[in-house]
This record gives C-alpha cells, structure tokens and sequence, in this order.
C-alpha cells in the first residue's frame, strides 16, 4: 500500500508545480509589506478595541486595591503590543503607499503632463496634514478641558477637525496629479484619505495615550501619582482612534476596487 501511495507523489507535486508561482523580487517586497501592515494592524486595531469595549468597562468596577495588583501585570504587556502594533502598521502601510501607490500617479503625472513631481515630496507635504492635525487635537486634549469635559461636545470638534482636513488631502492630491489628462487613482484617494486617519491614531498611541497610562500605571507601582487628568485624556484619544477606525478601515476596503468611493472624481 505504501509503494501504491508513493507511486503517485510525482504526479501530485508536478501539479502543485504547475499551480505555484514562487514571487519575484518586486511581488515579494509587496507581499512582505502587505502581510506587516496586515498582521501588526489586525494587532493593534484588535487591542484597541479591547480597550474600549472591555477594559474601560472593567475598570470601573475594580477598587483601587485591585487595580493594583491587576492593572501592571495585565496592562503593560498589552500596551507594549498595542503601541509597537500601531508603529509597525503604519511604517509598513506608508512604505507600500509611497513605492507602489502613490508612485504610480506621481510617474503617470510625470510621463503624460510633465508635472515634474517628485514621490517622496509629494509624500512629505501629504503627511503635514495629519501632523497638524494632531497638533490641533494634542493642543485641545491638553490645554482645554472645557472641550473634553463632556466627549460628545469634543466628538463634534473632532468630527469638524477631520472634514477639514479630510477635503484638504482630497484638494491637495487632486491639484498635485491633475495634469496632461491625468487624474489621480481611487487607490491613491482613498488610502491617502485613510492613511492620514491611521497616522493620526499613531500619534495618538505614541503622544497621548501611552505617556498617560505610564504615568498611571507607574504611580500603581509606587511611583509618583499621576495627574487625574490623565485618564480622561487617554480615554478621549483612545475612543477617537476607536470611532476614527470605522472610516478608516472602509477606505482601505475601497482602495481595491469593491467600491470606487472617489471615482466621481477620478473617473
């Protein structure tokens, strides 16, 4: 029986042969930076709802005590893979978006309308629009309570914050790659619009939320005690990552071609 079974291998692995098609260098860089930003989001994008959706409810159950002895052990490793998560996901995601997306339309600019762009330019000045951005939330997370106080009131600011800038990113990559009959891509639309979201809830994790809970977590261990404002600010910039995840997530979903979301502008 075995001698039977083994007569056939070849004929098996000359079909797997002839389904499989090792990558070139080019298809292997893409697959490697898409499987990155795949497996450090679903981590980082899973962990932050675990935050909102079961540590923040947990938490105001537990008595100070417990919190002591809970919160260090359980919260310092999650953090470390949440922040790490996010930085990965997002280094990984704008490496793919500049040399295979974006660069795409910059060469497409260059050949047919002589635009005389250049990638990374283009992606230097795409990025100071998240960047402000998160300068204006970090400014009134920190410096106006009156805003935070009661979230859904800091939730309209936010929501105004972000159509501002959501239309400037749409503006700027439109008036940038417009040129010689060209149009810029629904990918590069989306994922420009979407990317700049991301980078927003990195700057969140890296300048907001995990400065205020390692303030938080340290004064649990005996460290110096924590501003009690800390905890709200974190909780502001995490439920906004959170909320700011859904359209975020819908744009990357359209990027590929399900629904062309900018393609009344693009053709």
């Amino acid at each position: 029986m075995l001698i039977d079974s083994t007569a056939h291998l070849p004929v098996g692995l000359a079909m797997l042969d002839s389904l499989f098609k090792a990558p070139d260098s080019a298809e292997l860089s893409r697959i490697i930076l898409r499987w990155l930003h795949f497996v450090a989001g679903i981590t980082w994008i899973g962990l932050l709802y675990f935050f909102n959706l079961v540590n923040v409810p947990l938490q105001k159950k537990l008595d100070p005590e417990t919190k002591k002895k809970v919160n260090p052990d359980l919260l310092l490793p999650t953090l470390w893979l949440f922040r790490w998560g996010a930085l990965v996901t997002v280094l990984a995601g704008l490496t793919y978006f500049a040399m295979f997306i974006l660069s795409t339309d910059v060469n497409n600019a260059n050949a047919l309308g002589r635009a005389g762009l250049n990638t990374w330019v283009v992606l230097l000045e795409w990025l100071t629009y998240p960047i402000v951005l998160f300068l204006v939330e970090f400014l009134i997370i920190k410096k106006v309570p009156a805003l935070t106080k009661d979230g859904r009131v800091f939730a309209i600011v936010a929501i105004i914050l972000i159509a501002i800038v959501t239309y400037g990113i749409l503006r700027f990559f439109t008036a940038k790659l417009t040129v010689g009959g060209y149009i810029p891509s629904n990918k590069t639309l989306s994922i420009g619009v979407g990317g700049a979201y991301g980078l927003l809830m990195l700057l969140n994790v890296w300048g907001i939320i995990w400065p205020a809970n390692k303030r938080i977590i340290g004064a649990l261990q005996g460290g110096p005690p924590a501003a009690p404002e800390l905890a709200r600010q974190a909780f502001i910039a995490s439920r906004t990552n959170a909320w700011l995840s859904l359209p975020m997530l819908l744009l990357m979903g359209t990027s590929h071609g399900d629904w062309l979301i900018f393609s009344g502008k693009t053709g």
